[in-house]
């Protein structure tokens, strides 16, 4: 764990892909004991790109860092019956369920609630109403990939990060610990329930989209590199990098023309386009014939040249990096970032990790848990929370019911 805040929380997680195991992750680096269950052999995302030369994801394992692992034949009653057990075992901090599965069948909110009321079922879908959907479709439904890419493009570019799923994997926590305090206070468990795609509405509406298009009945232009609404966007350096920056209040325009000695060019800029660029609105209408200014004067220097120079001056900017440029070149993607770790995963091999972003004061930082070789712990936990006795696994195993470590 990474800190013991959530010491004494129990969480059952039976999960794939994104949104769930990454709010099974935050969770366990917050103390919590997250024990998720797999079909033995892996489950749908256990094998998921990236992989290693020898087939072992990266995925699976940078998502499910933390957490304890057992290996279970779900096909069968009998290892329905387990988790069902696990699930429901008795104790203050256990009896919640985080599942992306469907709540159906015995995983449905009131089979579960039958072996303990005071059940806690946090159920990530799609959509609303239960159908599928996964990050791409969401994304595609909801306006970005229009106003992604290229000004001179037509057709709509989807960005890669799947925001929607780590967005929702963050509200999941919120969710889950919201209804653990409810129930902490009244001894009363719930279903709660979360849709990726109610997930992205609600953001792409608080962001003023949704207003946008119902009030001024207007389509948000599409402007590449460009920031909406302020000024920003990226530079081309003498070296073939390039770099973002960025002044959205008053006092980042300032920093960033006073960095590169153009103050008194952008008074006259502003006065004879009759603008005023103490206003943001003002400095993003005025954006090509600012960017043709600032091209010169990034194209004569190098991205070390401009970081010095920017860093002085307290500038609101970074340089664009591919992955690899980001480990190799970026302290914060290192070991000189608490939050970043050198650990050893099994079956993967030794390299930077990360623990929870939160800095707690009345906690110091714990080292950073590897993820689980699949069924790691599941003689551990039948032993521990189910209470089974050494023969009794032991015929588990026999009849292939559970499993132990995929070594």
């Amino acid at each position: 764990m990474t800190t013991p805040v959530l010491d004494g929380l129990r969480i059952v997680e039976g999960s794939a892909f994104v949104a769930a195991p990454s709010a099974g992750m935050a969770l366990a680096q917050l103390g919590a004991d997250v024990i998720r269950f797999d079909q033995i052999g892996g489950g749908i995302d256990y094998q998921r790109w990236p992989l290693t030369a020898d087939g072992r994801s990266m995925y699976w394992a940078g998502l499910n860092k933390g957490k304890r692992s057992i290996a279970v034949d779900l096909r069968r009653p009998e290892g329905r019956e387990l988790i069902t057990a696990l699930v429901a075992a008795p104790g203050p901090g256990g009896g919640i369920f985080l599942s992306n599965f469907p709540a159906r069948g015995w995983m449905s909110y009131d089979a579960l609630r039958a072996r303990r009321d005071d059940l806690i079922l946090l159920n990530v879908t799609g959509n609303r109403d239960g159908s599928t959907a996964v990050d791409y479709t969401v994304n595609c439904a909801v306006g970005y990939p229009f106003v992604t890419g290229p000004g001179s493009s037509i057709a709509p570019a989807n960005h890669v990060l799947p925001a929607w799923d780590v967005i929702t994997g963050q509200m999941v926590v919120v969710g889950l610990l919201a209804a653990e305090r409810h129930r902490s206070r009244t001894g009363v468990g719930q279903l709660v329930t979360i849709a990726l795609s109610d997930v992205a509405i609600a953001t792409v509406a608080n962001l003023g989209h949704v207003a946008e298009a119902q009030i001024n009945h207007e389509e948000r232009d599409r402007i590449g590199n460009d920031m909406y609404g302020a000024f920003g966007r990226d530079f081309e350096t003498i070296d073939g990098r390039r770099v973002m920056a960025v002044a959205i209040s008053y006092r980042q325009w300032q920093n960033l023309v006073e960095s590169m000695d153009l103050a008194e060019k952008m008074e006259r800029l502003a006065a004879l386009l009759e603008l005023d660029f103490t206003k943001e609105g003002d400095r993003f209408a005025a954006r090509a014939s600012i960017a043709a200014i600032m091209e010169p004067w990034f194209a004569a220097r190098s991205v070390d040249q401009i970081r010095s120079i920017f860093d002085e001056h307290d500038v609101c900017w970074g340089p664009y990096q591919t992955f690899l440029q980001l480990v190799d070149e970026d302290p914060r993607c290192s070991t000189k970032n608490p939050l970043m770790q050198e650990v050893v995963q099994p079956g993967i091999g030794t390299y930077l990790a990360p623990g929870t972003p939160l800095d707690f004061s009345a906690f110091p930082r714990d080292a950073v848990a590897p993820a689980p070789v699949l069924g790691q712990h599941t003689d551990e936990v039948l032993a521990e929370v189910l209470g089974l006795s050494a023969p009794e696994i032991g015929r588990l195993h026999d009849d292939a019911i559970v499993a132990g470590p995929d070594l």
